[in-house]
């Protein structure tokens, strides 16, 4: 298999990281409450039990059974779905990938990945062993094995989503998987990149991840207009996401196709990640209304993103692409994970709730909405707040485009110190295979 990011000959720098640690895995078993039934479907409560396995996992049990004696699975994410037109994905993917399953039953309809997601994956279980040492065995090169190990698993989930893919007619069930960070600043790179992968995975319900890096919205709109579905991913900041959703739109209109219903796509708006860059600004300003606005300033960009995407979503240039079959590009909550512990576990999920977009969750946070979060609308229940709230910002110095592009920067930066990181210990342990079989 090539090697997908050198398509552009990129440089190559080894970075080094310290050891993972294992997490470990979650058992999640839903038991009958006791207390009155205020609906059909009894409450749930929460266990958990952490297994030493060494590998992460959220697993989910249920023994709420219903009237047959047939386990059920009927958790908060199939109310989300089902009431709200919210979907929740799971932000994760590791082997086996058979452990998805149990999700997908809770209600789990898509998977999200990058490459710190399989850092971690690969670097923390033997899972992967065996096909590493075939593939280095056959004579790969660390990057071309490296990029089957993910290849297979995609396929894998991708088969798991299937139905839910076929249920829906392409409108959810997808997986996704990023193209090589190292093309963050190469549009043709990525847009290469990006067929190659489709190519590879060959599943209608792969999503390619694009980063929203001012070099690879371009590349968005040529991925797009080629028919390729795309998870445009680290955004950041409304302009950059106004440069998305147009680049989509452009795609679908010089695409040339007279069915534009298979090709869809997320924009991938990132959350937590503002409140610990902005709340650090806040504390160093120090006044009491700077302090105050803490941990608000993520959830009012979102609500003010999802204002944009209901704006650009409608108008004569839309309904001409509906005629032709075109979906909206959903939005996706990304990064819904709570970094400052003072803050409630399901601040990025409760306060974002709305139809038509997506919520990836890692395992905190979807364990979190599981048990005790609200399935209600929110997303655009207080917008003259969030615009309140995004001005006060503004009026303190908090400036958002700079505040999107270091973000966007730290982002980039992550996911290639993963990827470089894994490949060097991916080559010491290809190196000591090759040393064994001498």
């Amino acid at each position: 298999m090539a090697s997908i990011s050198k398509l552009s000959s990129p440089a190559f720098t080894a970075v080094s990281s310290p050891p993972l640690r294992s997490e470990p895995k979650l058992s999640v078993d839903f038991r009958r409450r006791s207390g009155p039934v205020r609906s059909p479907i009894a409450p749930l409560r929460l266990s958990i039990r952490r297994d030493r396995s060494g590998r992460s996992a959220l697993v989910v049990k249920s023994s709420l059974q219903d009237g047959n004696g047939v386990p059920s699975k009927r958790t908060t994410l199939h109310d989300l779905y089902e009431q709200q037109g919210q979907s929740p994905w799971y932000d994760n993917l590791c082997r086996p990938v058979t452990d998805l399953l149990p999700l997908i039953a809770s209600g789990v309809r898509g998977v999200t990945s990058n490459p710190t997601i399989f850092q971690k994956a690969i670097s923390s279980s033997s899972a992967y062993d065996e096909q590493f040492r075939q593939l280095v065995t056959a004579g790969k090169d660390i990057e071309s094995a490296y990029w089957e190990l993910v290849v297979k698993d995609i396929q894998d989930a991708c088969k798991l989503f299937e139905p839910i893919y076929d249920q829906t007619d392409g409108a959810d069930g997808y997986v996704s998987v990023e193209v090589s960070p190292r093309l963050a600043n190469d549009t043709n790179g990525t847009v290469e990149a990006a067929k190659y992968l489709h190519k590879v995975v060959d599943r209608p319900n792969v999503y390619i991840k694009i980063p929203a890096t001012a070099e690879c919205v371009p590349s968005v709109k040529q991925v797009i207009s080629l028919g390729i579905s795309v998870n445009v991913t680290l955004i950041f900041s409304l302009p950059r996401y106004e440069a998305v959703i147009d680049a989509y739109l452009d795609g679908l209109e010089s695409s040339g196709l007279s069915d534009l219903s298979k090709v869809t796509s997320v924009a991938s708006f990132f959350v937590s990640r503002v409140d610990t860059l902005v709340d650090k600004m806040l504390e160093k300003i120090g006044t009491p209304e700077a302090l105050d606005l803490r941990g608000k300033a993520a959830v009012a960009q979102a609500t003010l993103a999802y204002k944009l995407y209901q704006k650009k979503f409608s108008g004569p240039r839309w309904e001409a692409l509906v005629k032709k079959g075109a979906k909206k590009q959903r939005l996706l909550w990304a990064s819904t994970s709570v970094k400052n512990p003072a803050y409630p576990d399901t601040l990025y999920v409760d306060p974002l709730i709305g139809p038509d977009t997506v919520s990836t969750m890692p395992d905190q946070a979807l364990e979190a909405f599981m048990d005790h979060g609200v399935v209600s609308r929110t997303i655009d229940s207080n917008i003259s707040e969030a615009e309140g709230i995004y001005s006060a910002l503004e009026k303190l110095g908090i400036d958002w485009d700079e505040v999107g592009a270091q973000l966007e920067a730290e982002g980039v930066e992550s996911f290639k110190k993963s990827f470089d990181s894994l490949l060097v210990s991916l080559k010491q342990k290809g190196d000591s295979l090759k040393a064994l079989s001498l």
